[in-house]
């Protein structure tokens, strides 16, 4: 089959690799629908994060069962699937306590498990899946082509992007600001306004972008940054900043952004992976009442909360994804957003 493979700093290729195979018993072979580029495979592509060796790469994926092994209870052949940006088995301790991206038995996909198998990137045509019980989620029918891009949101952004707002502690007529304009800052508005926020601030200086955000429910634009976006904050919060702050990029700049955003006894909810330098400032939290909370989104622990809204038209997550691309065109994709024509990117095999 063929499937994504970085090398090192914007050179991603596809390539022919083996086809995937049964091993393990409970494990799963998912023809790839859909996949798509994550803002964090950008981290690698720019040479941010290191690529030591070349690598299959990709994690978000939704596509149609097409082999189970003896053990999986849940799946048939010809379910369509949504999977997490990860694989566990959905039974362990840290999976039950609702962080299942801390799985004991965690795999990220493009890599090996602990059982002697491969967990394929999502960037592919085919995936095979080491805990297919706990992983995947099967929609009740063959969704219409129409629902793909919100079905494929749900493996990480929309999910993400939820995470954030609820780690903010976002309700009913909570006062939100939201730090990126990506994808997940995106989704993060959408998730606000679901959970009720009164008033929501996108935090944006591209007009696309910031369109989205006002279909997903932001009330206001800023696109000040720095000492002079902290001052617009208070300004439209009675001098003092926002109950609730999402922070949905992982740049030092970024956090400080969100932080002193955030009015005293306020909380950051912050999900961006952390690159260049992001650090905690304890003693101004400490000062301000201000909480921090968030992390990797497990995401696999929304996707039942989520999906019946996505396949009822009552949420697009969807929206986020602005180019679609053949799989064939993925180096396009990887250019694409990383130049800014694309918020993100959905590939179709």
């Amino acid at each position: 089959m063929r499937a994504t493979v970085i090398y090192g700093e914007r050179d991603v290729r596809l390539e022919e690799v083996p086809d995937p195979v049964l091993s393990t018993g409970g494990d799963a072979i998912v023809r790839v629908v859909a996949a798509c580029v994550c803002g964090s495979d950008l981290w690698p592509y720019r040479g941010v994060t290191p690529t030591k060796e070349p690598h299959r790469i990709g994690h978000e994926f939704v596509g149609i069962v097409e082999e189970i092994g003896p053990d999986v209870s849940t799946l048939k052949v010809g379910d369509f699937v949504i999977a997490p940006f990860y694989d566990c088995d959905n039974t362990c301790i840290n999976c039950r306590n609702g962080v299942s991206f801390s799985c004991l038995h965690v795999v990220p996909w493009g890599a090996n498990d602990d059982m002697g198998g491969f967990a394929d990137g999502a960037q592919g045509e085919r995936v095979r899946v080491p805990h297919a019980d706990g992983s995947l989620v099967a929609t009740p029918e063959m969704p219409e082509d129409a629902l793909i891009p919100g079905l494929l949101a749900l493996s990480d952004v929309m999910g993400t992007g939820h995470h954030a707002a609820v780690s903010a502690g976002v309700t009913t007529g909570s006062t939100v600001v939201v730090v990126g304009d990506g994808a997940v800052g995106l989704c993060a508005i959408l998730a606000s306004k679901r959970l009720g926020a009164s008033r929501i601030v996108a935090m944006s200086r591209h007009a696309d972008r910031q369109a989205v955000a006002r279909e997903f429910g932001a009330t206001d634009i800023i696109e000040e940054r720095g000492d002079e976006g902290v001052a617009a904050v208070q300004a439209l919060f009675d001098g003092i900043g926002a109950d609730c702050v999402l922070e949905c990029v992982g740049t030092k700049e970024s956090m400080d952004q969100a932080i002193r955003s955030t009015r005293p006894g306020g909380m950051v909810g912050y999900v961006g992976v952390p690159n260049g330098g992001a650090e905690l400032p304890i003693r101004s939290l400490f000062g301000r009442n201000v909480g921090v909370n968030g992390g990797v989104a497990s995401v696999r622990g929304y996707i039942e909360e989520l999906l019946p809204e996505v396949l009822s038209g009552q949420i697009n997550p969807g929206r986020v994804f602005d180019l679609e691309l053949p799989l064939a065109e993925v180096a396009e994709a990887y250019a694409a957003m990383d130049e800014r024509r694309a918020i993100k990117v959905l590939l179709r095999p």
